[in-house]
């Protein structure tokens, strides 16, 4: 019956309450039924958005023992009722918006036989007026009424609705965000698991080589001792770089295994040349002298070029050149590819594709960074992989 409402919200229906009984009282007559009357309108004033319901009510018992008790015309202190209808279908729940519908037929139909009796009873009957007359007054006064008491009974209708559409996109909003974030929940677990299998061949090829390395240096202990310090080296080199990439794990579990060597750097020319063939136009330049990237930074550095450049193809401007620059320096890799956008980022026909989620993790889990955002009508992915001296360090 009573809703809720917010302390200010309650401020401003007291203080409207208050000015509004301070005007009708000093515009009243000051008889004791007026001010009785003003009191229950002032009070279904003060209910009307707190409880609907009980402010129809008190408006009801007002009218009524208005037009039959006190036989008082109308007065400044109805204009509450107009409120409180209003309230009836912005604030009322089902019963309540259809009571007030229905009160605003009735209350106009008991409202114009009021002022029709009344009016014959101020000025008297004159010998002109003719039943036809009557009726047709009797006709006038009741439309008069169901516009003045339908309006706000409408207006309040309106409301509802606009106030029931917002909150349903707000409620769109946040479900589309939801699924958005679950669906990007999904896409980062596949693509650590696809990262899983990738760095599983990776890490068997290096304690392979570690074991072969053990074992030959046991057996040629005896007659060469000279190969056990090349063995040593070997062993230690590649238990460092597979040190560095089981750490790139992070725990994942591994599902399915791809067969086949993983790409590296070394693959980005054929990649390029993949690329070129499909349409897309490539100006790659590195700046700096290369240094030395674990196996598994290669790898993120290709699928992090692999996947930009791909985007570019499904979501950028193929008739303008893309442009990927490599800068080395002493303890990082910096790849940016820069492409065109087919629209411009502020009209809101841009949307940031699935696969940035995965780029993301590849370089995170190597220890890196990625960003990607639209410049002017540009779209920029930069990707920081650290350098094996950095990740040593």
């Amino acid at each position: 019956m009573f809703r809720s409402l917010r302390p200010y919200q309650v401020a401003v229906d007291c203080l409207v309450a208050a000015v509004f009984f301070l005007v009708a009282a000093v515009t009243g007559d000051g008889s004791g039924g007026y001010t009785a009357l003003t009191v229950v309108l002032t009070s279904a004033l003060l209910l009307r958005r707190l409880a609907p319901g009980l402010a129809l009510a008190l408006s009801w018992v007002a009218a009524v023992a208005q037009m039959y008790a006190i036989e008082l015309a109308p007065v400044v202190a109805d204009f509450a009722i107009l409120a409180v209808v209003y309230s009836t279908s912005a604030y009322g729940g089902r019963v309540v918006k259809w009571l007030g519908l229905a009160s605003v037929g009735l209350g106009a139909l008991l409202g114009s036989v009021f002022l029709t009796f009344t009016s014959m009873f101020l000025f008297g009957p004159s010998a002109t007026d003719s039943l036809a007359t009557i009726v047709l007054q009797f006709f006038f006064q009741l439309v008069a009424m169901l516009v003045l008491l339908g309006l706000p009974w409408t207006v309040g209708l309106l409301v509802r609705t606009r106030i029931a559409a917002r909150e349903s996109r707000e409620a769109e909003r946040a479900a589309l965000a939801e699924a958005e974030l679950a669906e990007r929940e999904v896409i980062v677990e596949q693509e650590r698991n696809r990262i899983a299998r990738d760095m599983h061949d990776v890490v068997a090829h290096s304690l392979a080589v570690v074991i072969a390395q053990s074992d030959g240096a046991r057996y040629a202990r005896a007659q060469d001792p000279a190969a056990v310090d090349g063995a040593l080296t070997a062993i230690s080199t590649t238990a460092r770089e597979a040190l560095a990439d089981v750490r790139l794990l992070l725990s994942q579990l591994r599902h399915s295994q791809s067969a086949g060597p993983q790409p590296a750097l070394a693959d980005l020319e054929r990649l390029l040349e993949q690329m070129r063939g499909s349409g897309l136009t490539i100006v790659d330049e590195v700046r700096g002298q290369s240094t030395t990237l674990g196996t598994g930074h290669q790898l993120a550095v290709y699928r992090i070029v692999q996947e930009a450049l791909t985007n570019v193809l499904r979501h950028g401007d193929v008739t303008q050149p893309a442009r990927m620059l490599f800068t080395w320096s002493e303890n990082y890799l910096e790849v940016s590819i820069t492409s065109t956008l087919l629209s411009s980022p502020h009209t809101g026909e841009l949307r940031i594709g699935h696969g940035l989620a995965g780029m993301r993790e590849r370089a995170a889990l190597v220890g890196g960074s990625l960003t990607a955002e639209p410049r002017n009508r540009e779209f920029v992915v930069t990707a920081l992989i650290p350098a094996a001296r950095a990740i040593r360090a």
